[in-house]
């Protein structure tokens, strides 16, 4: 099946064509006819298989299809995506200015970490399709910048992530904003029971939902583990780039701290690196992934909120540095290589403190990660943590009751005492209650 044979008009076939996309992937092929309907959809696929595409185009459609001859004035925001991440939501707009390009559709993109007066001049001119991270999308609206009654299509993307990161009541916030009358997508890239209980929810027909065949990770991603202590990851890590030289790769670290320092100590052995994560500015976390993309900078070093908008075509390796605790992180990040036909590599660092981590994302994936056995760190491992000793409880103290003198009974002597002690002096007396 074809582009042409879903039904997409001529404007957005020319887009796709200069990129080179002529069939439609699984989810694509899946999706579209329903949109086009008008219908609710619960899309979900793994990352990578061009979920972006699947609403990107049916809603460019839509909104090209609905314009009347002529129509003049400013433009009403008709379409709104939420997406978790400033890189997704750049990702998300420059994917809908391609395949809008002859389309005479209109996007643009806001998110935080930057002043919004270059946002709110764009917003000012009107704009048909809004991309938004859900923080700066509910100030601009307190603002009066951005008004939701004229939207018909509303699209919640990487609903999971959004969920994980805690932003469901920013998201209950919104619903209340938007019209009754609209068509809701919801896309994500795994589907845990929280999203398909809120898709109950917000959808308008649960009955319409269509879900791709679980496959927790893409045919064409080889995938391997190390195990090696945590003090030599570094190490090995310098070992595996230095045996790849400019190879493109995505390390991924659990922690900003983490990024930091891994990109310190690749510095140290002579290999230029960069991290991003939420502490970056917006501007330095652009300007990183701008050199990684086109090939200045081969290393890139980023946290999992940064993950999800990196699309790196031909990324030749995914090391994770540090094993998530999340299974479906794991996904994530290794669904940022092997995307749409091209193959690609995915190693996993393990240490002792981490195999509970290994196993669980076995379970998931329904396959066993290969162990790589042969590196140079491989008899060096976490020593087991000390088991904890309970602390012997401390002899009680033995108090001597004081013998009675000779022909005085015990009462009489517990009396003396008292006596004799309230005679102790003022000082001394604080003193033993301190």
């Amino acid at each position: 099946m074809t582009f042409k044979e879903l039904g997409i008009i001529q404007p957005i076939l020319k887009a796709l064509e200069a990129k080179g996309y002529t069939h439609p992937t699984p989810i694509q092929a899946k999706s579209i006819p329903i949109l086009l309907k008008g219908e609710d959809l619960l899309g979900c696929a793994q990352t990578g298989t061009g979920k972006t595409a699947a609403f990107g185009i049916p809603i460019l459609q839509h909104i090209h299809n609905n314009r009347q001859p002529g129509q003049k004035g400013r433009r009403k925001i008709k379409a709104l995506v939420v997406t978790p991440t400033r890189e997704l939501a750049i990702q998300i707009g420059e994917n809908f200015t391609e395949y809008g390009e002859y389309a005479n559709v209109t996007n643009t993109v806001i998110f935080g970490g930057v002043k919004q007066a270059q946002q709110t001049r764009i917003l000012r001119q009107g704009v048909d399709i809004l991309v938004a991270t859900p923080g700066r999308l509910l100030d601009l609206i307190n603002q009066g910048f951005i008004s939701l009654r004229d939207v018909e299509y509303f699209v919640l993307d990487e609903a999971d992530q959004m969920l994980d990161m805690g932003f469901i009541h920013d998201i209950k916030k919104l619903l209340k904003l938007l019209p009754a009358k609209r068509q809701s997508l919801f896309f994500s890239a795994t589907m845990p029971q929280s999203i398909r209980d809120l898709s109950g929810k917000i959808l308008g027909n649960p009955g319409k939902v269509t879900i791709t065949p679980e496959k927790a990770t893409a045919d064409k991603i080889e995938q391997g583990v190390y195990f090696v202590s945590k003090s030599n990851k570094t190490k090995l890590l310098v070992h595996i780039l230095e045996e790849r030289p400019k190879q493109s790769t995505l390390v991924f670290s659990r922690t900003k701290h983490g990024a930091n320092k891994i990109v310190k100590q690749l510095g140290q052995a002579g290999i230029k690196s960069e991290a991003i994560h939420g502490n970056k500015s917006q501007t330095a976390r652009q300007k990183a992934l701008g050199k990684f993309k086109s090939g200045e900078l081969y290393v890139l070093v980023a946290t999992d909120i940064a993950a999800r908008g990196i699309d790196v075509s031909k990324l030749a390796l995914v090391v994770n540095y540090d094993l998530p605790n999340i299974s479906e992180t794991y996904v994530h990040r290794i669904g940022r290589t092997g995307r749409a036909k091209e193959s690609g590599i995915a190693l996993s660092f393990c240490n002792q403190e981490e195999k509970a981590f290994l196993r669980d994302i076995e379970k998931l994936i329904k396959q066993k990660v290969p162990v790589i056995s042969e590196h140079p760190f491989v008899g060096e491992i976490d020593e087991a943590p000390a088991k904890a000793t309970k602390p012997k409880p401390k002899p009680k103290k033995k108090f001597n009751k004081p013998k009675p003198k000779n022909g005085e009974s015990s009462t009489n002597s517990r009396s003396r005492n008292f006596t004799r002690n309230k005679k102790r002096s003022p000082q001394r007396a604080r003193n033993s209650d301190s």
